[in-house]
């Protein structure tokens, strides 16, 4: 509600800023509108079809169902490829993860807790306890789903943008991580819901080129659905 309130907030503003433009064409930027925001005179924002074509850009969709059929409680077996050797085995860990629908079914938070080997600073693996809290949803404006992502491994932020094939239940997400100043890796994650009670993640570096799997991670839902 305190979304919406604001939405509307915005809104009456611009409706009110409008006439006061209107008046001064000569001064005010050329704005590229969308014919059902445009008014037949001048090429103006209407501010009724605005304010109908934002409220309809607000509401759930099947797309949000979709992601809302992931919440709940889940375990999961995670392996990482870290050495430089190819033929060296994975480093394998286990979690617990939360999914759960905000504001309104709008958009789903996951809550990841964990354990797994870092090197310290003197380059030996250490047991570290790993925390990371992921943000979904899906843009009717972009028409993309979209995502966030921090944890206490980093300080920044991750954004990616992607699309579901519903033959293969797989959602594909895109991305750049920049670990270090100036290299930045773009990312390709894979998330399949193979039922409703197990999902596979996959996340793919692209080095120099050529793309590597360095993580897999297998969940099962906590209490059947």
């Amino acid at each position: 509600m305190k979304t919406f309130t604001s939405l509307l907030t915005i809104l009456f503003a611009t409706l009110i800023a409008l006439p006061s433009f209107a008046q001064s064409p000569a001064e005010s930027p050329a704005v590229a509108t969308s014919p059902a925001a445009a008014s037949a005179t001048g090429g103006q924002p209407n501010p009724q079809e605005m304010m109908k074509q934002m409220i309809e850009l607000s509401k759930l969709n099947e797309n949000h169902k979709l992601l809302a059929s992931m919440d709940g409680n889940w375990n999961f077996r995670i392996k990482m490829w870290m050495n430089p050797d190819p033929n060296a085995p994975p480093q394998e860990s286990k979690g617990t993860a939360t999914r759960k629908s905000i504001m309104g079914g709008r958009y789903f938070v996951m809550d990841v807790s964990g354990k797994m080997q870092m090197p310290g600073e003197d380059g030996k693996l250490k047991d570290m306890q790993f925390k990371g809290m992921g943000i979904e949803g899906y843009d009717n404006v972009k028409k993309k789903f979209v995502g966030s992502w921090i944890d206490n491994m980093g300080t920044g932020v991750q954004f990616s943008e992607g699309t579901y094939d519903p033959a293969t239940k797989t959602f594909t997400y895109t991305s750049e991580i920049e670990m270090m100043p100036g290299i930045k890796t773009p990312v390709r994650e894979v998330l399949k819901a193979a039922d409703n009670n197990h999902m596979m993640f996959e996340w793919y570096e692209n080095r120099g080129g050529q793309e590597k799997k360095t993580m897999e991670i297998n969940y099962t839902r906590a209490g059947k659905k």
